[in-house]
């Protein structure tokens, strides 16, 4: 898979450096920004191709490495690499460190991760002031990790009634505390497995308990580029 964006360097707060994925939309003069979390397998094509697409809609988006050059496709290994990753490091580190180097460039700056990715996406709004907005895709904390009245930004989400990691109860309680915290949110629930947006979750291949849907997939994208584009251009 080609891809357009290159690797890049950027600076934590605590100074270490960090690899991340940029892709550069056309005309980056002025362009907001978007931070994308990875899945629990690692900066593979998937992401990239996610982080293409934001580019591709005029967006400059960046993929930290929170791997470390590390991915898989073998669902034990991702597993290991998840319970190896330090979120509270990741969150306040290397994501902050994606963040202010974005923030450089862009007026505004989101962030949206998909799976573990979602669930560092929910962490990452309660703590980064510089962060605009949100897009979680079907993935969260446990529900004590979230300081609610820390999210003050719109927070999207997309969730599968039908998902097998994260179920959808965990989903219902999630929105029920950050409302009652007052929070901005839009979250949406699809007829759909875990990973539906992820294009490469099909075939013999796939990781059992996770499905492509195309259809839904679309929409959720409609709905995130809506999201992002009412609130980040203006």
């Amino acid at each position: 898979m080609k891809h357009n964006g290159s690797m890049i360097g950027f600076k934590r707060p605590d100074g270490q450096e960090v690899q991340g994925y940029l892709a550069s939309p056309a005309q980056p003069q002025g362009a907001p920004a978007i931070v994308v979390i990875q899945e629990w397998w690692g900066l593979n094509d998937q992401i990239r191709g996610v982080a293409d697409r934001l580019a591709r809609c005029g967006y400059l988006a960046l993929v930290p490495d929170l791997y470390r050059g590390k991915s898989t496709v073998e669902e034990e290994e991702a597993h290991h690499l998840m319970e190896g990753l330090n979120f509270g490091d990741a969150v306040s580190q290397d994501i902050a460190g994606a963040v202010a180097y974005l923030k450089q460039r862009s007026a505004k700056v989101a962030i949206t991760g998909f799976c573990m990715g979602g669930a560092l996406t929910l962490l990452a709004l309660g703590q980064n002031r510089d962060l605009a907005a949100g897009v979680v895709w079907y993935g969260m904390p446990p529900l004590e990790y979230i300081d609610a009245s820390t999210i003050k930004v719109p927070v999207q989400a997309h969730w599968a009634t039908q998902d097998a990691f994260f179920p959808i109860a965990n989903a219902d309680a999630l929105e029920a505390k950050l409302r009652e915290a007052g929070a901005d949110l839009d979250f949406h629930r699809y007829l759909a497995h875990h990973g539906f947006a992820n294009e490469t979750a099909v075939g013999p291949g796939r990781i059992p308990g996770t499905q492509h849907d195309a259809v839904w997939s679309e929409h959720a994208w409609d709905r995130t580029l809506t999201f992002f584009g009412r609130l980040l251009w203006s």
